[in-house]
């Protein structure tokens, strides 16, 4: 099979496109043809070096893929050859207390697709079958490719970790993002007011196409002012956030009392100066979110199927072209997903 490997880390990292044997599962395995992986900002950590976690290379990026099954380990049952599926990216053990409590995202030996896994960036992938998810028949590859990664992720944040009640003020930070675009559609539907941030007019289009009512420009400094503005000073219940550093301090300048920032990202870094008064007097929390459940998942595809959340393509690439996926996606002017279609 062709396949994409990342050899060397850096700012661009170096990929070499190889030819490789076909993968073999083991028993409880299955072979996926690839059709679509999405491009996500872990993949451009993992092309840094940035993540805290042991990094071996070769390795074969792309964590959000769609395709169908070839090949079956002879212990697996309930799919065949030629099923339609999306493969959950953070991969679980199945047997620890929090997978079976139905919280793998918590698992005790949880591993990433992508990065301490081979990923989708090749014509196939090898994929315990208990990853495996049922693709609906009229949700395509690209539009899985789209929103199995970041669509869940912005499901699990808005459903599971916290919850949204009709009526509540929604802020989504980056929302012409992967996560930022979905969380936006999400909010709306559960009956939210949707506030969102973004850093150009395009981008700023994008936020309001999706069913935000108002839109602040994050370069200005002072944007958190503008969204305690747009809810007369009484700040928001809820924010959707995902890059860290300053940007998640200023966050906490928009909730309202009683409010809630859900988090799941660290783009602008890990590290923040937290003021704890105004957090215990004004009874706020602050929320870590990671990964998805395969209940997270099969909603966010349940959505799709149905029309309530719709993928927001900014471009696909084939397999010779990653190094300018990669390149297109680091230039912070993507509207939506990156998408690579071997």
């Amino acid at each position: 099979m062709k396949a994409v490997q990342l050899i060397a880390h850096g700012n661009p990292g170096q990929f070499k496109l190889v030819e490789l044997p076909d993968p073999a599962p083991a028993s409880d395995e299955i072979v996926v043809q690839v059709r679509a992986c999405g491009l996500n900002r872990l993949d451009l950590w993992l092309e840094d070096g940035a993540l805290p976690i042991p990094l071996d290379l070769p390795r074969i990026p792309g964590s959000e893929i769609a395709g169908h099954v070839i090949r079956l380990g002879s212990n697996v049952e309930g799919w065949r050859v030629g099923d339609r599926v999306a493969v959950q990216s953070n991969l679980f053990c199945g047997s620890c207390e929090f997978c079976l409590s139905g919280e793998e995202s918590l698992c005790l030996k949880g591993q990433l697709l992508g990065v301490q896994k081979d990923g989708g960036f090749a014509e196939m992938v090898l994929a315990p079958a208990c990853t495996l998810v049922r693709l609906p028949d009229n949700v395509d590859f690209n539009a899985s490719a789209a929103l199995t990664l970041a669509g869940s992720t912005a499901m699990h944040m808005l459903t599971n970790r916290t919850r949204v009640q009709p009526g509540h003020w929604v802020l989504v930070v980056a929302g012409a993002s992967g996560v930022g675009s979905a969380a936006i559609q999400i909010a709306r539907r559960l009956g939210a007011h949707v506030i969102a941030t973004a850093s150009t007019e395009a981008k700023r289009q994008l936020t309001l196409h999706l069913g935000a009512e108002y839109v602040v420009d994050s370069t200005r400094q002072d944007w958190s002012s503008e969204v305690r503005k747009i809810t007369q000073k009484r700040g928001v219940d809820l924010v959707v956030e995902h890059v860290g550093g300053a940007v998640i301090e200023q966050a906490f300048d928009c909730l309202a009392r009683g409010g809630t920032i859900v988090t799941c990202g660290a783009t602008a870094g890990p590290k923040i100066h937290l003021n704890l008064w105004p957090l215990f007097v004004k009874q706020q929390s602050l929320v870590g979110s990671y990964g998805r459940s395969r209940a997270d998942l099969t909603t966010t595809l349940e959505w799709a199927e149905v029309g309530k959340l719709k993928p927001t393509i900014d471009a696909v690439f084939p397999l010779s072209e990653v190094p300018a996926a990669f390149a297109r996606l680091r230039s912070r002017t993507v509207l939506g997903k990156v998408l690579i279609v071997p």
